[in-house]
């Protein structure tokens, strides 16, 4: 390794995780990412996969918080056209619920709190002359209409962690913290690799907490200590069914117990429906749907769509658990989604980071938020001067689309890789970017087919480039083929990984001077 003592040590591996590695890595400092098990794999990977102010913040006073996100949301935009696009949700007025007026007033404030440049403002609908009403129930004649984005939030994850690789972090999946201890002014850390069992001993000068969900559990249990914040798990889950709907417009239903989920086009041929919010006890390593989730999220779509849905329709479902700042009375949907962070730093000691709450859309806030704490601290234990705040006008890995845009390299794509079938193509260029004209073997080759598009070559660049060490980091999290894969398919490609996998993991000293090449 090139070095044993590292500026900053990050626990965990989720959206805020890597992005305080990636600006961290930015600026200049020496940085160690560990997470326990695959990239995203938590949390991260189980959002409704919007990119959003969070229009129902308004009713809970949370202004700083949206106008923060609706700003960010611009901010994502740019960063990563590939994995990020505008989309178009509609609000059918429920005459036994909010009344129009206060609608009104929300989207008003929703379209000017955040300087809205990119994307158009909100608008009133009439139903029964727009196609958006004719999926819907003879009832609603009525709906608003506004704007925010969509994300492919594991693949979002992925590419800071790559970005932050690529300036020189050191990203370990299946990287287990052992133990973190104080000893005069460094961290002593103990990593446990959990496929090998093989131990590494390493120093740090700050240590940075974003378990998400694990985070009092990692306090606790591995270093041994306290924290003045709680977290309040709240669990969210949400069903995948075939498509309710051909246009590309989403759907936001008001619920009577004052929860929203919605329903948006997802890979194509799917409706995303989502998300529940309920109280979670137990550990985040179990969390899954239940039966009365699925039951609820049918029964709320069923209430504004013609077409009914049952549990038996559910292609696929998954959960996930928010790690918010407790805030004792409130109830789980009304829970801030704002973060907390919390330095603890006494005389002559490393500090101590910890990483409360927050959501996808202000992951990159918060780590410049994070970096400011600690700026004075690192500079006057290392020495050097960190570097300024920088992601904000960057691009993510594969981000550098130009005026051609997805249509365009997806066309330069085909043409560079004949044997490259367009759909294919269309869903290489919408997850990687500019990087898919990486992927493909010398002279175009695609190597072995497993099934739904999916080519050997795919394959072996998740897992040198990407991390990816399963089947399901592999169909579930950086590609989602798990939708349109057989289980014969699946297991071939299992089979497959299992005999080719130490032949195609990057060595510990490839993944320090990793290139992304």
């Amino acid at each position: 390794m090139s070095t044993t003592v590292f500026d900053c040590v990050v626990i965990g591996g989720g959206i805020n995780g890597c992005g305080i590695a990636r600006d961290a890595a930015g600026r200049g400092l020496s940085v160690l990412l560990a997470e326990k098990g695959d990239l995203g794999g938590g949390t991260s990977s189980a959002a409704t996969k919007l990119i959003h102010g969070g229009l129902r913040y308004l009713e809970y006073y949370e202004f700083r918080l949206v106008r923060e996100s609706l700003q960010e949301r611009e901010v994502l935009l740019a960063m990563a056209p590939h994995i990020v696009s505008p989309l178009r949700f509609v609000l059918p007025h429920h005459r036994d619920l909010r009344p129009a007026w206060l609608i009104r007033l929300g989207l008003f404030l929703y379209d000017h709190l955040g300087k809205r440049k990119r994307l158009p403002p909100s608008s009133f609908i009439h139903l029964d002359q727009d196609e958006a009403g004719r999926p819907l129930k003879p009832g609603f004649t009525r709906a608003f209409e506004y704007s925010d984005c969509r994300v492919d939030d594991a693949r979002l994850v992925v590419l800071n962690a790559l970005d932050a690789a690529e300036r020189g972090a050191e990203i370990h999946v299946r990287t287990f913290v052992r133990s973190a201890t104080r000893q005069g002014e460094l961290w002593r850390i103990v990593l446990e690799n959990t496929l090998t069992g093989e131990r590494r001993n390493i120093s740090a000068r700050s240590l940075i907490n974003a378990s998400g969900p694990w985070i009092s559990e990692v306090i606790t249990n591995q270093m041994g200590l306290q924290s003045r914040y709680h977290t309040r798990l709240v669990k969210g889950s949400h069903i995948v069914v075939p498509r309710l709907f051909d246009h590309s417009r989403a759907y936001i239903f008001q619920n009577a117990d004052n929860r929203i989920v919605f329903a948006i086009p997802y890979e194509d041929a799917f409706t995303l429906i989502g998300t529940t919010d309920v109280e979670f006890q137990g550990s985040p390593d179990t969390v899954a749907i239940t039966p009365d989730e699925v039951a609820y999220l049918c029964a709320v779509a069923n209430e504004y769509f013609s077409r009914p849905i049952r549990p038996e329709d559910v292609a696929w479902a998954f959960s996930g658990v928010r790690p918010l700042h407790d805030e004792e009375g409130t109830s789980a949907q009304a829970a801030t989604r704002d973060y907390v962070l919390e330095l603890k730093n006494g005389a002559n000691e490393p500090p101590l980071l910890n990483v409360f709450g927050g959501k996808i859309t202000t992951y990159r806030c918060l780590a410049e938020e994070a970096l400011k704490k600690l700026q004075r601290i690192l500079q006057e234990a290392t020495g050097k001067k960190m570097g300024p705040p920088w992601t904000r006008r960057s691009l993510l890995p594969g981000g550098d689309i130009g005026t051609a845009g997805l249509e365009g390299l997806a066309a330069r794509l085909v043409a560079q890789t004949p044997a490259l079938p367009a759909a294919t193509a269309q869903r290489w260029v919408r997850h990687y970017g500019t990087r898919a004209l990486n992927i493909a073997g010398s002279g175009g080759a695609l190597g072995r087919h497993f099934g739904a598009g999916l080519y050997q070559c795919e394959v072996e660049y998740l897992v040198q480039v990407e991390w990816a060490r399963t089947v399901e980091d592999i169909l579930w999290r950086r590609t989602k083929q798990g939708l349109r894969m057989t289980k014969a398919e699946a297991q071939r490609l299992d089979e497959w990984l299992h005999a080719h996998l130490s032949a195609l993991t990057p060595s510990a000293a490839a993944r320090t001077t990793h290139s992304g090449e």
